[in-house]
């Protein structure tokens, strides 16, 4: 007798019922004495048959009969005892267990009767089990009825039905107290949770413990890194759920399940929004270059974007991806084809693009030129000292190409990240990007571009990256509101040399508006010195070279660095770098400070003041911050007034602030080849008992696009600390400097009119002083006036010292 599914075919596992009714020659127990059913385990419930008292459990349903055994019959619904005569009436006439009748077993003079039990036919149990699953509680009528069929007095039929309702019952009662119990243990997880949280609360700032009253500032300082730290994890946890294809957020694990792994495609509708599972298209990722590279992207969780529904977004990232295959395409083209595509520039003999060639091979990608705007493209090859896929992975993370780049840079964003890659990879990664392009001068303008970067590998060993103007497909959130500045397909093409170098092929291919230019750079951007392939692949290879020098273990020759410990050496490296950064932030209206800009009428034409206020920032003196910056053409090679500006000993003939005395080098820190790449720190000798000697960081680069001196004056206690190990993040400077760079192909100066042509530079000189170190301070007049003719009378002394005063 199977129990609706509960105990049906339970190998031993489900338990058994029966009840205690014992034999009348029993001699341990009253005769007809019933006991309550109670629940036996069939291992227990075997072990019991040989005792007479507990007979009823009968064995065919353990011996693999299918069956389960026949409860007590005399056991009503209500339980409790019955009288002797109803048990006699309820007993059947058939074989008992052993196969004997009671008349044979019982002498002639022992009244009492052995009763007789009835074990049912699998068919009278099968007809039993259909009434019951139709009818729990049959009455009377279908009682007699069922009865005569199966050759079973009524009484019977009715003792099955009592049995099984109560089995029914007890199974569901068990059943129900299993759920209850997984409940019960549930909330009682929960209150042990919550109960550990109570003890153990948890600061919202940092993550950290949270912990009343004062705490040391050192103890502050590690919760902070600590919280950043934990940041940075998720962000690699998020990184490498991206590339195993199991992204780690809840709406992306939701839709992983509907994306197709198996061929990784770009699901152009099944990306979550708007109902349009059914829409799935599968687009190529152009030309293979390599041989077996996969011609389907992966699609990475789509980021939140309001105001934008499912189609909308989905026919965007379709047009995204065509984008970046046409732009891919044609970067891989330009930076492999030669004449009549590039031709030789007869001054410099820089590589120019062939515009009517260009016209006639490519089809814009990204519509028309418009109407004001010109166009400078330029190439460039260079061998530099990092591997290919370094390369491809800083290029590809926002936050380290601006590391790499610091004064072409002022700031860069991902705001998208349509596919991370495939196979763990940066191939065919593709990201939505903000970025804000600088020359170190106020008279160029920022260009901010909106644009994509799509990564491809096409060989072993062979990568491209491309960058491509998205300004014409959508306004972004982020996007200006007037487009100074497009970028053509441009990037570079890397491809690993057996010695640990790279081949970087550069191509930098853009359309700007030359009227917001000043005239002085109007002839270095168009020649695509200012923006240009040069300027990248060089601050490429001296940014990895000094990377190189940093990493080797053995302390390059030039330095004299005899009281600074290796760990202070890092320190010093990292305070110049903070210092350099600031200034280029400094020169140029990026918005990477929230500058002022002021329109004095006491102020030069071509000298940009501006002013912002220092508060809470632990690297800077808090206050009124002025930044007064300007460039001059001056008829000096760009080699000479870098060697002239970075020399210590020359120092007095134009830096005012020196009390006009001698510098003298304390410590050199190599950062190149180049004597000219590095860190050093210069002392001031006091002149006389009055004048207290001061100390000056200083900061030199040079390389084939230009060059660059920035200082600012340092607190000797404060240098101490960091030429010992200490963090240099609180070292408060405010730096100035000079931006070197050559004037430009056809550049005769702001106004030689002669034909002769005289090779020159372009100098930008910036200021950055404290007016007031109060930040709620008015900026006054005279603080204006001061600095204005700090910057005038700076650039008087040197066109005085190298003999350029005409």
């Amino acid at each position: 007798m199977s129990f609706g599914g509960f105990l049906d075919n339970s190998s031993g596992g489900g338990a058994r019922i029966v009840a205690d009714i014992p034999y009348s020659n029993s001699n341990n127990m009253p005769t007809g004495a019933i006991a309550q059913p109670r629940l036996l385990s069939p291992s227990l419930a075997k072990s019991m048959f040989s005792s007479p008292g507990l007979s009823l459990a009968l064995q065919t349903s353990m011996e693999g009969q299918g069956e389960v055994t026949r409860l007590a019959e005399n056991f009503e619904s209500g339980g409790g005892r019955r009288s002797r005569e109803d048990e006699h009436e309820s007993r059947s006439g058939s074989d008992n267990m052993d196969g004997a009748s009671g008349d044979d077993q019982d002498a002639a003079d022992n009244p009492p009767r052995k009763k007789r039990y009835h074990r049912h036919t699998p068919q009278q149990i099968q007809e039993l089990e259909s009434l019951f699953k139709e009818c729990p509680h049959p009455d009377e009528k279908q009682r007699l009825e069922l009865s005569k069929r199966l050759c079973l007095e009524t009484r019977q039929v009715k003792f099955w039905f009592q049995n099984r309702r109560t089995q029914m019952k007890t199974q569901l009662e068990r059943h129900e107290n299993s759920i209850l119990r997984q409940e019960n243990d549930k909330l009682r997880a929960e209150n042990m949770s919550i109960r550990d949280a109570m003890r153990n609360p948890i600061c919202t700032n940092c993550g950290g413990p949270a912990i009343m009253g004062d705490i040391s500032l050192e103890e502050q300082h590690l919760r902070i890194e600590n919280a950043r730290l934990k940041d940075e994890l998720d962000r690699v946890c998020a990184l490498a759920g991206k590339f195993l294809g199991r992204p780690i957020s809840s709406l992306a694990s939701s839709m992983a399940s509907a994306m197709p792994s198996s061929s990784l495609e770009l699901g152009v509708g099944s990306n979550g929004f708007g109902g349009l599972s059914t829409v799935a298209t599968t687009l190529p990722l152009g030309p293979d270059f390599g041989g077996g590279i996969s011609s389907t992207l992966p699609v990475a969780p789509p980021t939140s974007s309001t105001g934008v529904t499912g189609l909308e977004r989905s026919l965007e990232r379709s047009m995204f991806l065509e984008l970046a295959l046409a732009a891919m395409d044609e970067l891989v083209k330009m930076a492999q084809t030669d004449d009549p595509l590039w031709v030789r520039s007869l001054e410099g003999g820089r590589e120019m693009l062939n515009l009517e060639e260009y016209m006639r091979t490519f089809t814009p990608c990204i519509g028309m030129k418009p109407s004001g705007f010109v166009t400078e493209a330029s190439r460039e090859t260079g061998m530099v000292i990092i591997n290919s896929l370094a390369l491809v992975e800083t290029l590809m993370d926002s936050n380290r190409s601006a590391e790499m780049f610091p004064c072409m840079i002022a700031r860069t964003s991902t705001t998208d990240v349509i596919s991370s890659g495939m196979g763990g990879t940066r191939n065919g990664a593709l990201q939505l990007m903000h970025a804000e392009l600088q020359v170190l001068s106020p008279l160029v303008p920022v260009r901010e571009v909106n644009f994509l970067r799509f990564c491809k590998q096409h060989a072993e060993g062979v990568w491209a990256v491309v960058d491509v103007s998205i300004d014409s497909i959508r306004e972004t959130p982020v996007a200006p509101s007037f487009v100074n500045c497009r970028r053509l397909p441009s990037g570079c093409v890397v491809q690993d040399m057996p010695n640990g170098y790279s081949k970087v092929t550069w191509v930098e291919h853009a359309e700007y508006d030359e009227s917001a230019v000043h005239q002085l750079y109007r002839p270095l951007l168009s020649a695509g010195m200012g923006f240009g392939a040069q300027r990248w692949v060089a601050t490429l290879q001296r940014q990895c070279e000094c990377l190189a020098i940093l990493m080797s273990s053995t302390v390059p020759t030039r330095d004299h660095t005899a009281a600074i410990t290796p760990s202070g050496r890092r320190s010093m490296l990292k305070l110049a770098q903070r210092m350099t950064d600031n200034f280029c932030a400094g020169v140029c209206a990026s918005t990477v400070h929230k500058w002022n800009k002021l329109c004095a009428g006491n102020v030069d034409e071509d000298v940009r003041v501006m002013t912002r206020k220092s508060v809470d920032d632990p690297g800077e003196p808090p206050g009124i911050v002025l930044s007064a910056a300007t460039s001059v053409w001056l008829p000096v090679s760009p080699q000479r007034l870098f060697d002239f500006l970075r020399d210590e000993r020359l120092r007095s003939e134009w830096d005012i602030l020196s009390n006009g005395g001698p510098m003298q080098e304390m410590a050199h820190i190599a950062k190149g080849q180049d004597h000219g790449n590095c860190v050093s720190l210069l002392r001031a000798s006091a002149m006389n008992a009055n004048q207290s000697s001061m100390l000056i960081l200083q900061e030199t680069c040079i390389d084939a696009a230009g060059s660059l001196v920035v200082y600012a004056p340092v607190d000797i206690p404060a240098m101490h600390v960091v030429m010992n190990g200490g963090d240099s993040a609180y070292v408060a400077l405010l730096p100035s400097g000079f931006a070197i760079v050559p004037d430009g192909p056809g550049s005769r100066g702001p106004n030689s009119g002669g034909p002769n042509r005289v090779s020159g530079s372009l100098l930008t000189v910036a200021f950055q002083i404290l007016v007031n170190s109060l930040p709620t301070a008015k900026l006054t007049v005279e603080s204006v006036e001061t600095v204005n003719n700090l910057i005038s009378c700076t650039v008087q002394k040197i066109k005085a010292a190298l003999h350029c005063e005409s």
